[in-house]
């Protein structure tokens, strides 16, 4: 038989009642509003965050601000890299970019839209200062991935976008002439004509890299390119990569930046890389791809860059192509990578002093030190 409280005992299991009903209650309250959510994160080639507006902001900056005011993820990352498309100052894409062995100036642009799951891009188009736009509407407005030629340049004309008859600068034709010059003096001063595209291209890449040693050219611009990743609170991941390819190619070349799997890849559920650097190397492994793949493995980007990296060396060594005199490999291939956890990465075949990546979060941008698989003086 229960022994009888008295009123005091009585009011203290009331309270203790109410208490625990209250906390129950307040849980059940709380429990609706809890909600996954993303670090923002811009990721980008160290030319995202070089050149500034009329405002002072870089192409990083432009692109997180422009997903803190809801913008989709992959006009941000398009607006960073219209920046240096644009711009005279970085001769790596767009308007200004160092022209073919022809003296014209050749585009190439890729974009992925991670959510959508769509992409679209453009190859060898000329004419369009930012061929960005013109991938995001094969993207949207075709059920293809890539134009190329003319006829990226005619569905540009299409759907609006202005036709400008050069894009070279004052800068990027002098430089080019330059380079002319001592390829003819290279082959006892004969004619392009007389030359062929074999001597071309083994002589030009020599003298571009004789030009970028006396400062006449940045040897970053030599494999110019911008990429830019990002992801916003909502977790959206999307992907831009635009060039004007390698400088002084043989016309016609195009690189690894319009392809899918090479110049940019990502996937909404785990992250996204582009690259930088000597094109043809990525194409034999799209190397884009494969890090996606290895962090869907659950690799850190910077350890998923690596591998991808150690692949292209290992499958390079010993081809005297592309060593130097160290015995190392003598290119330099660059990737930007995000995860879906926020983690980042920039990676490089060969790094050291000056060589950085982009980052901007809620700290504001940043230059990055590459990690890299060698390190220069």
């Amino acid at each position: 038989m229960m022994s009888k409280m008295n009123r005091r005992e009585v009011l203290g299991a009331a309270a203790t009642v109410a208490a625990v009903g209250a906390v129950a209650a307040g849980a059940r309250a709380q429990a609706p509003a809890i909600m996954s959510s993303y670090k923002p994160l811009v990721v980008a080639a160290h030319n995202g965050n070089r050149l500034k507006n009329e405002d002072g902001e870089t192409g990083v900056q432009i692109a997180y601000r422009m997903m803190a005011e809801g913008a989709d993820v992959l006009d941000a990352t398009i607006a960073c890299n219209n920046l240096p498309e644009n711009s005279t100052e970085d001769t790596s894409v767009g308007y200004g970019g160092l022209p073919d062995a022809n003296g014209d100036v050749t585009l190439d642009a890729c974009c992925m839209h991670g959510p959508l799951k769509r992409a679209g891009g453009v190859a060898y188009i000329q004419g369009v200062r930012a061929p960005s736009h013109v991938a995001k509407d094969v993207m949207m407005k075709t059920n293809h991935h890539l134009l190329a030629g003319q006829g990226a340049t005619d569905f540009a004309r299409a759907n609006g976008h202005n036709i400008e008859g050069d894009l070279n600068s004052a800068e990027s034709f002098k430089q080019y002439l330059e380079w002319k010059k001592r390829v003819e003096e290279e082959g006892d001063k004969r004619t392009f004509a007389e030359l062929g595209p074999e001597f071309i291209e083994k002589k030009g890449f020599e003298v571009a890299y004789q030009m970028a040693n006396e400062g006449l050219i940045d040897i970053e611009h030599i494999h110019g390119t911008i990429n830019c990743n990002a992801i916003n609170s909502k977790g959206d991941i999307c992907g831009n990569t635009t060039t004007s390819g390698r400088s002084f190619k043989v016309p016609g070349r195009v690189g690894d930046s319009p392809i899918l799997g090479a110049g940019l890849y990502l996937d909404n559920d785990v992250g996204a890389a582009g690259s930088t650097g000597l094109g043809e190397m990525n194409l034999y492994h799209l190397c884009s791809f494969l890090i996606v793949e290895k962090m869907r493995d659950g690799m850190h980007p910077k350890d998923a860059g690596m591998y991808a990296l150690k692949r292209v060396r290992d499958f390079s060594m010993g081809n005297p192509r592309y060593m130097n005199d160290k015995g190392e490999i003598a290119f330099n291939l660059q990737f930007y990578i995000l995860d879906k956890k926020g983690q980042y990465a920039g990676v490089a075949m060969r790094g050291g002093e000056g060589r950085f990546y982009s980052m901007c979060d809620d700290n504001g941008p940043q230059h990055l030190l590459m990690d890299a698989i060698y390190i220069e003086d």
